[in-house]
């Protein structure tokens, strides 16, 4: 296979994010073996690497050619989507996505990873099932909340957490408040991530008020670097202890 075919082929399997990043990759200079390393389709980029070694073309070469391809491959598939989420009142000439059907569609959509990231979060039984499907599907399923500590006061009730309680598999995380580096730094994000390819982010927590009642707004993305860059920060946050995992009553 020809290094053009293998690039070819590569972007069919890798899309046009994870072919840029393999190309910045090659740009810097990175060895195959750590290129390998750090993508996640190997048996994609492995044929693409060593025909390029094969064939003796530059790496500058290379990442540009590849860069070329995603660009191309982008603009073909409509790679890239944004659309608007909103819950609250909605306008006849302007359609938008209702928070809840978009969260619910995130969820489903998910195979091998949905990360979660809520503020408040209060039981709702649509939201419940979607992420029990998911789970059963084997697939990895995170929360990231914050705690009644971490508020500080300025939330009360039940722990956030004990919306996810009895959802066998459901990994929960916080930012445990000595670790903020600001007295009064809250915990306030509000996002899904289904596989790092599609990502809603919003002003809504995951409570009735904020999928269905409130007046909140957000963008659904698919496709492109965003869902990724996401995902792998949050990741990046928990493996340098930044989060860490927190059980409440019932998990």
């Amino acid at each position: 296979m020809s290094f053009e075919e293998a690039a070819a082929a590569a972007s069919s399997a890798l899309g046009p994010a994870a072919l840029r990043e393999a190309a910045s990759l090659l740009a810097d200079g990175w060895p195959d073996q750590a290129v390998l390393g750090s993508v996640r389709d190997r048996e994609a980029v492995a044929p693409l690497l060593s025909s390029r070694a094969r064939e003796g073309v530059p790496a500058a070469e290379a990442a540009a050619f590849l860069r070329g391809l995603a660009s191309g491959h982008a603009a073909a598939s409509g790679a890239v989507s944004v659309e608007t989420v909103w819950t609250g009142p909605s306008s006849h000439s302007v359609p938008v996505r209702s928070t809840a059907q978009a969260l619910l569609e995130v969820v489903d959509e998910a195979r091998e990873e949905l990360v979660l990231m809520t503020y408040s979060a209060r039981r709702r039984e649509d939201i419940r099932e979607a992420l029990a499907r998911a789970v059963e599907r084997g697939v990895s399923v995170s929360a990231v909340v914050e705690t009644l500590a971490g508020a500080g006061g300025a939330m009360s009730g039940e722990e956030p957490g004990q919306a996810f309680t009895g959802i066998e598999g459901v990994r929960l995380w916080h930012w445990p408040t000595g670790r903020r580096g600001a007295r009064g730094a809250k915990m306030h994000g509000k996002l899904a991530v289904a596989d790092r390819r599609v990502l809603l982010v919003s002003s809504a927590n995951l409570t009735q008020s904020g999928v269905a009642t409130n007046m909140e707004a957000g963008l659904l993305v698919r496709g492109g670097a965003t869902p990724r860059r996401v995902a792998e920060h949050v990741a990046e946050l928990q493996a340098r202890g930044v989060l860490a995992p927190v059980r409440v009553g019932g998990a």
